[in-house]
């Protein structure tokens, strides 16, 4: 299922923080023996409803993650924050990483796991339930909790396609 409501945002006037979520280690045994690089998944986001992650792999770690920031700035996405918690549940899987969250009362904090929290952070939700079912691999994770995140609509779009007003979306 495609995802219509996806928007794609413009790196230009935003103030992007970036959050590091894992930095892996890879080796590649050739003939002449072992050779290492390094593997830095990065979120970046605004905290006011834009994120984007990225993958930067080099000979170093500095240099994997300045490629993983270059990388996640190209591909970020708005997302819908109401009060500083998502709009409703959901739930989605990517690869074998399921992602469920849950909106949460003010003060509750980021109830989450680290590539999760990282991702929420991020865009900028300060209250939110969530838990990670099945793979605990961090590229998969944070590709299924950005998804989600995506995957959200708020009341308001809701009534735009619709094409009905505001109070017929809550009152039926």
């Amino acid at each position: 299922m495609a995802n219509t409501n996806l928007k794609r945002v413009k790196t230009s006037d935003l103030e992007l923080k970036d959050r590091l979520v894992a930095v892996q280690r890879v080796t590649k045994v050739t003939k002449g023996g072992r050779h290492f690089s390094f593997a830095a998944i990065v979120v970046v986001g605004d905290e006011n409803g834009v994120v984007g992650y990225g993958l930067g792999k080099a000979n170093e770690v500095n240099s994997a993650i300045a490629k993983g920031v270059e990388d996640a700035k190209k591909n970020l996405v708005k997302i819908p924050v109401l009060n500083g918690t998502i709009p409703h549940e959901h739930e989605v899987k990517f690869g074998g990483a399921r992602v469920f969250m849950k909106p949460a009362a003010p003060g509750t904090g980021v109830k989450a796991g680290g590539a999760m929290r990282a991702v929420f952070e991020s865009v900028g939700i300060k209250n939110v339930l969530a838990k990670s079912k099945g793979s605990s691999n961090p590229h998969n994770l944070v590709k299924a909790t950005v998804k989600a995140l995506t995957e959200l609509q708020d009341a308001y779009t809701i009534a735009g396609l619709r094409g009905i007003p505001m109070s017929r979306v809550f009152n039926g």
